[in-house]
């Protein structure tokens, strides 16, 4: 009865949060929810690769920080990147730059990375969402998440370096957070 209990409120709570049933397995405080022109994406979030990168997502998600920042370098066949206040691809928050976390996840189509400038530990704020593979980056690159439903949405950002009227993020929160 318990274990039906658990199922049920479960379901209940992805229904009411607006995650799939396919996503019941997911643990609502390392699940991003996305929210971008064309529809909702599910960010399984990875502190088991990167836990203080995840921590710094989480925080800044929390405070609302990437609602309403653009992609403002997106590469058809790459990635959409965000994450920087000036839309300019040079801004970040104001938390000190994050020592690299690598790991030995590959960079393939809906992993999520952190960008940083060309020192290894300058990952602040911004990330990038992997259209395709680019194994290029492995080992060069945090990664601390994955895509787990929408990729469709972000297939839909639109394209530029930089982009013209770019693509915006809606709103980005914590899925333990959602009171919808």
């Amino acid at each position: 009865m318990r274990s039906f209990l658990i199922t049920v409120f479960s379901l209940f709570f992805f229904a009411f949060s607006g995650l799939s049933a396919g996503a019941e397995d997911l643990d609502p405080e390392n699940t991003l929810l996305l929210d971008l022109k064309d529809g909702r994406v599910v960010i399984k979030l990875r502190p088991d690769l990167a836990p203080q990168h995840v921590e710094r997502i989480k925080k800044l998600a929390r405070e609302k920080f990437y609602d309403g920042i653009v992609f403002h370098r997106v590469i058809d066949g790459f990635m959409a990147q965000s994450g920087d206040p000036t839309g300019t691809g040079r801004g970040g928050s104001s938390y000190p730059d994050l020592k690299a976390e690598f790991s030995p996840r590959p960079f393939e189509r809906g992993v999520v990375g952190m960008a940083r400038a060309q020192s290894r530990d300058s990952a602040n704020s911004q990330f990038f969402i992997m259209f395709d593979a680019g194994h290029f980056l492995n080992g060069q690159y945090t990664v601390w998440g994955e895509v787990v439903e929408g990729m469709k949405f972000v297939d839909n950002i639109k394209r530029g370096e930089p982009v013209q009227n770019p693509d915006k993020i809606i709103r980005m929160q914590v899925a333990a957070d959602v009171k919808e």
